[in-house]
């Protein structure tokens, strides 16, 4: 299942989805993953969720990414949760091929593992391919 917390920059997008990464860590029963591009969140997201800085593996686009998230879905069956802060700067900013790679995830995620993923941009800009997963 995937979720999207959607917005301009600096409408506290990142914020949403450190509570949700942190009231989780709280309640969840299986292992979290929050996905960033830089380790900027360190120190505001529980010790309980594994941060994971996609520059440290050289991921550089979506195909790269969905590669990245199926490994990591693969190697570790008690992953419930996903977090992806800022997806569009791995994308180059790419909502057609954003809206590619969701439909992907969707599937490699199905019902066993929930997707949050942070999106910078209006909600209005975005194309249908994105909008189902408001």
């Amino acid at each position: 299942m995937i979720s999207l917390i959607v917005g301009g920059k600096g409408s506290g997008k990142t914020k949403k989805m450190i509570d949700q990464i942190n009231e989780s860590a709280k309640t969840t029963p299986g292992n979290i993953v929050c996905i960033e591009k830089s380790m900027k969140l360190t120190y505001d997201i529980d010790h309980a969720a594994r941060l994971i800085d996609v520059d440290e593996y050289k991921i550089g686009n979506y195909d790269m990414l969905y590669g990245f998230i199926a490994g990591i879905l693969a190697g570790n069956y008690d992953i419930v949760e996903v977090y992806v802060d800022g997806i569009l700067k791995l994308g180059n900013n790419d909502l057609e091929g954003l809206g590619v790679l969701l439909a992907k995830l969707d599937m490699l995620a199905g019902e066993g593992v929930k997707l949050i993923i942070t999106v910078s941009a209006d909600e209005a800009a975005l194309p249908e391919s994105i909008k189902k997963y408001l």
